[in-house]
């Protein structure tokens, strides 16, 4: 009962004295949809889908960011400086080792303990400790050699920090009035502001890694960075740097796994165990959420679809109505004249149907607030169980494969290059299947 038609199921049920459904009561229905659509597209998928042309290896629809003469491909390494490393000798500083040796320094331990990531230009390279660069193999092993320095066979004290899920690398391009064009990394104090580490500067098929804060940078110029995904999101929020990597980076707090898994189980033991609604349950495991910091109050905030809240608060009251003054009784009325008296299977795979078509003109939650109320009078009409009437209700108004009008549709109908014609060629088999399989679990599980 997570997807939302479900959830808001119960609390349309409620006026009508109707039992709830319980959180895994439509588990084996799911499980059957599961694998029906899976082995739809196994056995039937050469001809329902669309079939791309094969390219060449290496053959991409769309070009690159930056073509083949564009920044090179870096690695990150892990060294750790020698005892003796600042005995007789003047300091190396972080941008001294960019300069020998082209290699940018993301991370590095000062002393005592301190993980520092993204260090300043003029902050000295100590002795005994630990110090991730990012460049060419050749050159970490020069520097390796150069320095007396240990080259780690992988990343060791910065393993988890480093992470995929905590940082990367993004390449930027300076936009059309940015606020940085004609202005050097230096003078907009770049490093300092925002903690990210400039790895190197792409203009005219010339890539720059040596000196890189003096360089003034202009418009359409690429720059890679690397840092945290936190501070690569605040610097995209900055405006003036177009990114030109999806903008869906996350900042990963897995040190708040254990909080995040606790109020999960909360909430299902509220709903499983003490049958506390399922609305209240999960309010209250989000609320956990936010009081331990696994999200901040924005990002709670943020996360919110304020278009359906709206939505669902001008149709509740319009689901309401029709019930309260009658329409909802007399549609059914006048549905059930059309088809007869019917049997309880045939009547669930009209309602089936019906939701259907109205789930590919509207949301599927805005389907499910007008349909309920309907289903329930016809159900009571027909002498049908009301709650398999508005279960198939809220099933079905899922089954929307045959436009791309779903927002999950849309989402990837672009990136796949898909057209309308193959969603109505593969959504209508599968629409089908999702019919005919439903109402049998149903009616199987449920004995209808």
């Amino acid at each position: 009962m997570g997807s939302s038609p479900l959830i808001l199921l119960n609390d349309l049920l409620t006026p009508f004295n109707l039992e709830p459904f319980g959180l895994f009561d439509v588990t084996p229905v799911g499980l059957a949809l599961v694998a029906s659509g899976i082995g739809c597209f196994v056995l039937l998928g050469r001809w329902i889908l669309p079939q791309g042309e094969v390219k060449e290896a290496g053959v991409l629809d769309q070009a690159p960011a930056v073509n083949e003469t564009g920044p090179e491909q870096t690695e990150f390494y892990e060294l750790r400086t020698p005892d003796d490393f600042m005995d007789y000798r003047d300091p190396v500083t972080v941008e001294d080792l960019r300069r020998r040796y082209l290699l940018n320094v993301v991370a590095m331990t000062e002393p005592p303990d301190f993980k520092v990531l993204s260090p300043l230009p003029d902050v000295e390279v100590r002795s005994g400790i630990d110090l991730v660069v990012c460049g060419r193999k050749q050159d970490v092993q020069r520097m390796a050699a150069a320095e007396g320095m240990r080259l780690k066979e992988a990343l060791e004290t910065y393993r988890g920090i480093l992470s995929a899920q905590n940082a990367g690398t993004v390449e930027v391009v300076v936009a059309p009035r940015s606020p940085y064009a004609g202005k050097s990394l230096k003078d907009i104090n770049f490093q300092d502001r925002f903690h990210v580490t400039p790895i190197s500067v792409y203009r005219q098929e010339e890539t720059y890694r040596a000196k890189i804060d003096d360089i003034v940078v202009q418009v359409g110029d690429v720059v890679t960075l690397h840092g945290t995904w936190k501070r690569l999101k605040e610097l995209q929020k900055e405006g003036g740097l177009l990114f030109s990597l999806p903008s869906d980076m996350e900042d990963m707090r897995p040190e708040k796994a254990i909080w995040a898994g606790l109020w999960l189980a909360v909430a299902l033991v509220m709903i499983m165990v003490f049958k506390i609604q399922l609305s209240v349950s999960l309010m209250t495991g989000a609320l956990g959420m936010v009081l331990t910091r696994v999200l901040s109050i924005d990002e709670a905030y943020q996360s919110v679809d304020w278009r359906t809240i709206f939505l669902l608060a001008g149709l509740i009251p319009l689901g309401v109505a029709t019930e309260k003054t009658g329409t909802a009784a007399w549609i059914a009325h006048s549905i059930l004249g059309i088809i007869g008296d019917v049997s309880p299977i045939v009547l669930l795979s009209v309602i089936g149907i019906l939701s259907t078509l109205f789930t590919l003109v509207i949301s599927n939650v805005g389907a499910t607030v007008l349909l309920v109320p309907l289903v329930v009078n016809m159900a009571i009409a027909a002498h049908t169980d009301p709650r398999m009437a508005a279960l198939v209700v809220g099933l079905a108004t899922s089954n929307s494969f045959v436009l791309p009008t779903h927002q999950v549709n849309a989402l990837y109908m672009g990136p796949g290059h898909y057209r309308t014609v193959d969603f109505i060629k593969a959504g209508s088999l599968v629409s089908v299947v999702f019919l005919v399989v439903m109402i049998a679990v149903i009616s199987l599980v449920y004995g209808v």
